[in-house]
């Protein structure tokens, strides 16, 4: 909902800080009738799968479960508006939507960074990034929350300039533009609470050697330090060995592809550096306390009704 708000409320500004309607959306989605956000939250829609003009962009949004949500109908719609010269937009996980439609092969684009593993195991002609959002010719997309006001802002602001962008920032009390040069997540540093270069240095070089782990000597070497350094370094500063933060790091990649592909769980632990399913269910369960079969059928299941707050 935060995606969609933030997509929405910018638009709405401008319009009343221009002092006329210099835009204008509809709610489109299929069955016309009304769509129901991850929080529940439910607005009437404005049309169905309808024709749009050829100059209309179409802005897709996505929450969890946007496999199961992208039905072959709007793939369909999707591709039939392109075809007729519409710019196609993912908000979020609707980046998903748009990819699963071809309609970003060859293209650079993004998608919130808990969906990046996925997205990259399905969408190899897709030349994925890190950046708050993308705009690749006709093509955007966002990382989702707060990514939607930074795309409008810069739209507004290649359409009416950057004064009137500049005032729906303000008027939304968002301080800190970012543009597409910005990365979605905070630095290691930041991530960790921990300002220590050769640590953050180890542990960049863990997240982008996932399916083929590097050795702890190996990790030690690059960075100008002893085996026994790097131990004491993850000891004192993450209380834990290298060896298991990198453990945790893959384990959480796997989980990831297992709630959000249809991969098999041979081809998870295969890309996340595990040599035999064996081995992965052993270390997976000891970490999560299930095992990877079990997480998949689980996931889709309803919890415990939670209780209730009035807003």
């Amino acid at each position: 909902m935060l995606s969609f708000a933030g997509a929405i409320e910018p638009l709405r500004i401008a319009n009343r800080v221009a002092g006329r309607e210099i835009y204008v959306w509809k709610l489109a989605g299929e069955g016309g009738s009304s769509a129901t956000c991850s929080n529940g939250a439910s607005f009437r829609l404005d049309m169905g799968l309808d024709e749009i003009e050829r100059d209309d962009t179409v802005l897709v949004c996505g929450g969890i479960d946007v496999a199961e949500a992208t039905s072959r109908p709007i793939l369909n719609w999707l591709r039939r508006e392109a075809r007729r010269g519409a710019a196609i937009g993912g908000l979020c996980t609707g980046s998903w939507a748009v990819a699963k439609a071809g309609l970003l092969d060859g293209k650079r684009a993004t998608i919130h960074w808990e969906n990046q593993d996925s997205f990259l195991e399905e969408f190899e002609e897709v030349r994925l990034t890190k950046s708050v959002f993308v705009v690749d010719g006709n093509r955007l997309s966002t990382a989702g929350g707060t990514a939607s006001i930074d795309l409008m802002l810069k739209l507004i602001a290649e359409d009416h300039g950057e004064e009137l962008a500049n005032t729906v920032a303000d008027q939304l009390i968002y301080s800190s533009i970012r543009t597409d040069q910005d990365t979605q997540r905070l630095s290691i540093p930041t991530r960790i609470g921990v300002r220590h270069p050769k640590l953050s240095q180890v542990i960049q070089m863990m997240e982008q050697n996932i399916e083929e782990p590097i050795s702890p000597a190996d990790l030690a070497e690059d960075v100008g330090m002893s085996t026994r350094q790097l131990e004491r370094l993850f000891r004192r500063y993450l209380n834990r060995s290298p060896k298991r933060y990198y453990m945790d790091l893959r384990l959480s990649k796997a989980r990831n592809l297992l709630m959000q592909t249809d991969m098999s769980v041979i081809n998870v632990a295969l890309a996340c550096g595990f040599a035999s399913p064996s081995h992965f269910s052993k270390c997976y369960r000891a970490h999560y306390a299930t095992t990877p079969y079990r997480e998949r059928g689980s996931h889709g299941s309803h919890p415990a009704a939670p209780q209730r707050l009035s807003i």
